[in-house]
């Protein structure tokens, strides 16, 4: 059993502090920041008994008579839990990069299952990331039908509790674009439910707070479909949070095991703002794929969609000289470029010279090549599904008219693997727009290698993921944008593999505005790309894209006007000249969830540089002036004040800034107006 385990010296960070009493059977776990507790108590069950903030006192703690524990599994109809009585096996400490690992190998009295537990903390952040897994050591098999991600119940004490959640974008839902939602908790009420995952309700996170605004938040990492929820229970009153994988029903040989997907626990203490920054700043650190190119990402780019699948290689070398004229970075083809979807070569009638020459012009011209492949997808007539009809999923979602691949397939995910490193080959692509409808495909089908009740997690883990991982492991110089029919895949395990995510799909300047506004709560502003379809342009319309990013242009760039150019060309360059600031900065969102009839504003501050930039937009509103009052600036600071629209600077004070603010005209409907705050000399 021990193989399972290896020790390692620990060599983290010296403010790491893992201690292991053999006296109480307690570990206390410590990076400076935080510290966790858990115990195997006398009673020999295994249990969570506190999260504490070091810097300001802020406690959570385990509520007296209501056990928790991070372990919640079902194999079959035995449960593991709180009230389950384990024996310690094993433990060790390992360093890990950026931080130190705890490891916990228990096996309950029964003998049937051995559970790894792994905590982790990770330099200067108020984050604790659990991951578990169980091996079945009965000699039958068994089945996973219940696996918690965020099995935790906290001491409520009295406190009112504030529940908030943001949806994703869903063609399915009315609140689908990036919507933040608050609630009060109720005891004994309604459980506040986050649906997440692929072709989900909402983004896979949540936070919490109490009236004196301590405050927990929480992501778990999981593309399948997962239902997460908060609730209030009297009498005992305590909080009980709950994140499952749906659906689940996995089998498990003997020998065999289970990883449950891993999730972590947070704490802040303000408002929302502060709970997506540390959010934030630990993804960031800790799961998101590395930005490519620090100083330029995110791109601008550019994509052929404006053609729809009407492509061909002159137009696109047009296209592709105006747009490294306008100092775009990247030119995507997007679908219609191959003979169809299943049929990955490049259609010869629309690309008679062949796709690699207009990748080789494209890359002449200083700019990245990418490509829109649906790895999922395929027409009903394609040679692979001719040759192979049963690889089709048992659910369909005809995305353009394509019918789905089952990914858990073993031969599926087998072909798109080689089919997806041939194209990144013949046709030299720096990018993958990875696109399709519902990416966690559902399959109950009976002649496929997984199991036909297991579709959500096998479908997740060892479908997409899997596919992924490998052609990344066998192109690491490919950067991948997920864009799932729109931005439908919002979670933190869509951050170990893509550098950036679609929010709108192509919604107009209001929509995309909607989605950086709502998905920058959970998400870093890099995870918000937005495609921009309007053809006559205007700095309304520009700076809707400019918040975030990457940007990319959906214009037919050869039938723009001289002027509509020239006024791209300057946005591009000021785009550039913010990127990274934006990127690098605390998101500020200023006022309400943008509307129509009202003007709203949202900020990033950089704290290494002191500087603030806020975008100010009305839409159609009656007001024609918005008080903008910035925040995170030094109130002692003295600061130079700058504005996008018109040439006049102010001098003022930090404080003055924060607290008085400063009046932005807007005399008309459809006006942006972008505001530099930085520290004086």
């Amino acid at each position: 059993m021990k193989l399972l385990l290896a020790t390692v010296a620990c060599t983290a960070p010296l403010l790491a502090q893992f201690h292991f009493d053999p006296e109480q059977s307690r570990w206390t776990l410590s990076n400076g920041r935080i510290q966790a507790v858990f115990q195997l108590t006398p009673l020999s069950t295994f249990e969570f008994q506190s999260l504490r903030d070091l810097r300001n006192g802020d406690a959570w703690l385990a509520p007296m008579g209501v056990p928790t524990s991070p372990i919640r599994l079902r194999l079959d109809d035995r449960f593991y839990g709180a009230q389950t009585l384990f024996r310690l096996v094993d433990h060790s400490v390992a360093a890990i990069p950026g931080g130190q690992r705890q490891t916990i190998l228990l096996e309950d009295s029964h003998a049937t299952a051995l559970f790894r537990l792994d905590l982790e903390l990770y330099a200067d952040q108020p984050v604790l990331r659990t991951s578990l897994r169980v091996r079945n050591l009965q000699s039958r098999p068994a089945r996973v039908r219940l696996a918690d991600m965020l099995p935790l119940n906290l001491d409520g004490a009295g406190e009112t509790f504030l529940a908030f959640r943001v949806t994703q974008w869903n063609i399915l839902y009315s609140a689908g674009e990036f919507q933040p939602q608050q609630t009060t908790l109720k005891p004994d009420g309604p459980a506040f439910q986050v649906l997440s995952g692929a072709r989900g309700r909402h983004c896979g996170w949540l936070a919490v707070r109490d009236e004196s605004r301590r405050g927990l938040f929480a992501g778990w990492e999981f593309d399948g479909r997962a239902a997460a929820s908060v609730s209030q229970v009297s009498p005992m009153d305590y909080v009980r949070f709950s994140a499952q994988v749906q659906n689940l029903n996995h089998p498990l040989q003997p020998g065999q095991e289970f990883q449950v997907p891993p999730a972590f626990l947070g704490l802040f203490r303000g408002d929302w703002d502060e709970a997506g920054y540390r959010t934030q700043s630990f993804v960031e650190a800790v799961l998101a794929k590395p930005a490519p190119d620090p100083d330029r990402f995110p791109y601008v780019g550019w994509d052929s969609w404006g053609y729809l699948t009407n492509l061909h290689e002159d137009t696109l070398r047009r296209e592709a000289e105006l747009a490294a004229r306008l100092g775009i970075e990247l030119f995507i083809v997007d679908l219609g470029w191959a003979r169809s979807m299943g049929d990955w070569y490049a259609d010869p009638k629309k690309f008679p010279s062949g796709l690699r020459a207009l990748s080789d012009y494209v890359h002449s011209l200083g700019m990245k090549f990418g490509l829109h492949f649906t790895i999922a997808e395929a027409v009903p007539d394609s040679p692979v599904l001719r040759d192979n009809p049963d690889w089709t999923s048992s659910e369909q979602y005809f995305y353009h008219g394509a019918v789905s691949l089952c990914l858990s397939h073993q031969p599926v995910k087998e072909w798109v693997i080689e089919q997806a490193v041939r194209i990144i080959d013949d046709y030299g692509v720096d990018w993958i727009l990875q696109d399709g409808e519902n990416m966690v495909k559902e399959c109950t089908k009976t002649t496929h290698t997984h199991d036909p009740l297991d579709s959500n997690y096998s479908n997740a883990v060892h479908g997409l993921n899997a596919v992924i991982a490998e052609i990344q492991r066998r192109r690491p110089q490919v950067h991948w944008e997920n864009c799932e029919n729109g931005g439908n895949m919002m979670t933190f395990n869509m951050v170990r593999f893509y550098v950036t995510s679609i929010t709108n799909d192509a919604s107009g300047a209001l929509g995309a505005r909607r989605g950086v506004f709502g998905a920058t709560y959970p998400f870093s502003p890099r995870y918000t790309d937005r495609y921009m379809p309007e053809q006559r342009l205007d700095t309304y319309t520009t700076r809707s894209y400019m918040f975030g990013g990457p940007w990319l242009f959906m214009n037919r760039l050869t039938e723009m006007q001289p002027d509509d150019l020239a006024l791209a060309a300057s946005e591009v360059q000021l785009y550039q000249s913010l990127r990274s600031r934006i990127r690098n900065g605390k998101v500020f969102h200023l006022s309400a969830w943008p509307d129509e009839d009202r003007i709203e504003a949202i900020q990033s501050y950089d704290a290494a540089s002191d500087t603030a930039v806020a975008f100010v937009t009305r839409h159609d509103s009656d007001d024609n002036s918005y008080t903008l009052r910035l925040r995170g600036l030094r109130a002692r600071g003295n600061y130079l004040v700058r504005f996008e629209g018109f040439p006049s600077t102010l001098t003022m004070t930090g404080a003055q800034l924060l607290s008085e603010g400063v009046l932005i005209p807007l005399p008309l409907p459809r006006t942006t107006e972008i505001i530099h705050a930085e520290p004086l000399q």
